[in-house]
């Protein structure tokens, strides 16, 4: 691949956003065409979506957090966690962030995913 794929830009971006490579394999029992949606998602994510002026990595990050956990989708959230906390998003904003969702989306979403934070925050203590 050439630095103008697509495809390679959308993995260097996020390898930036998350400090480590994306590594996307197929799992047991995925067909081959789950390569191509991987890599579909990847590009559109990170390659039309995070590249794109007018918000910075950390609001960003800060936007996609609550997304996630507002859709409740746990492995989104733990990427997205990751990706804020390498942006310099800090625990406690994370914290407050769960502390304004509970009054939008519910308590009961905003502990289920703080609960999910804090899996993360232990990964990195």
């Amino acid at each position: 691949m050439t630095t103008s794929d697509p495809s390679r830009q959308a993995l260097d971006t996020a390898e930036r956003l998350l400090g480590a490579p994306l590594v996307l394999p197929l799992g047991p029992g995925e067909p081959a065409v789950g390569a191509d949606f991987r890599r579909l998602a990847t590009a559109h994510t990170f390659g039309d979506s995070w590249s794109r002026p007018g918000l910075d990595d950390r609001t960003r990050a800060l936007i996609s957090v609550t997304i996630a956990a507002t859709l409740g989708t746990a492995e989104p959230l733990r990427g997205q966690l990751r990706i804020a906390l390498n942006c310099g998003v800090t625990r406690e904003e994370i914290v407050e962030l769960f502390i304004h969702l509970e009054a939008y989306a519910g308590a009961a979403r905003a502990f289920e995913s703080y609960q999910t934070a804090l899996a993360v925050f232990a990964e990195s203590a």
